[in-house]
């Protein structure tokens, strides 16, 4: 049935109040975000400082130099990484909340990942970043409720753990990736087996671990735009053809 004149008046003037209401969101996500991100960089830069001098305890600049370069060598490029290729299952709010509450890659992510898969939403929209949000911050209040007693009984129940068993923990992260991989990659399988070989691939290149995460990411993301594009061009032309 055709819409009136009437309807479809009504529905812009609704899809553009939600787009306003959206960009205000956004607008306050900024404010909150960057403010409380701000204050936990001061809080945490704050017992440093004291320490080093007001305390007097300052290491001397050579051994803090050494050490930032180590810990730039060994976690640097997670600094680029994961912003960029995370932004897209987070959005704008559930990355604010994500770098502000730690544990991304084993907790926010994959949160925001099941969240949207639950309700039939895709990354990069606005219904997907409601969810990822909402997701993450259910996320984080279960991980304090869990960390408190965790940390209050850590030394007893690792001692009650078998060695077998904390050997396991190193495996956690690619388990939960591995298993990331799976769920992202039933909608377009393709693109999993592309982003899973070129992971491979990066492991045995022999180019500086700062670059694998990021060349890693950037070929796959390509690669996949390009085969989306030449994909869409052919449903495109195979529909003029068969209207024609």
């Amino acid at each position: 049935m055709a819409k009136t004149a009437e309807q479809v008046v009504v529905q812009e003037q609704l899809i553009e109040t939600q787009q306003q209401s959206f960009d205000t969101f956004h607008v306050n996500a900024h404010f909150w975000g960057r403010l409380t991100i701000g204050c936990v960089i001061v809080l945490s830069a704050a017992l440093p400082l004291y320490l080093s001098f007001v305390a007097g305890y300052h290491p001397g600049w050579q051994a803090i130099f050494a050490a930032f370069l180590a810990y730039i060598a060994l976690v640097g490029f997670a600094w680029v990484v994961e912003p960029v290729s995370y932004y897209a299952t987070l959005g704008v709010s559930g990355t604010y909340l994500s770098f502000l509450t730690g544990n991304i890659a084993n907790m926010c992510l994959p949160s925001a990942a099941a969240a949207q898969q639950v309700i039939g939403a895709e990354p990069g929209t606005r219904k997907g970043e409601v969810a990822a949000t909402l997701a993450i911050a259910a996320a984080s209040f279960m991980n304090i409720a869990v960390l408190i007693p965790v940390i209050l009984a850590g030394s007893y129940i690792l001692s009650v753990i078998p060695e077998s068993v904390q050997a396991a923990f190193t495996y956690i992260i690619p388990a939960i990736f591995g298993g990331m991989i799976a769920q992202l990659a039933m909608r377009k399988p393709l693109f999993g087996v592309i982003g899973i070989v070129f992971g491979i691939l990066m492991t045995q290149l022999p180019i500086p671990v700062f670059f694998k995460g990021l060349v890693c990411m950037f070929l796959t993301v390509i690669i996949c735009v390009l085969l989306d594009n030449k994909q869409g061009s052919k449903t495109k032309n195979e529909g003029e053809i068969v209207h024609e």
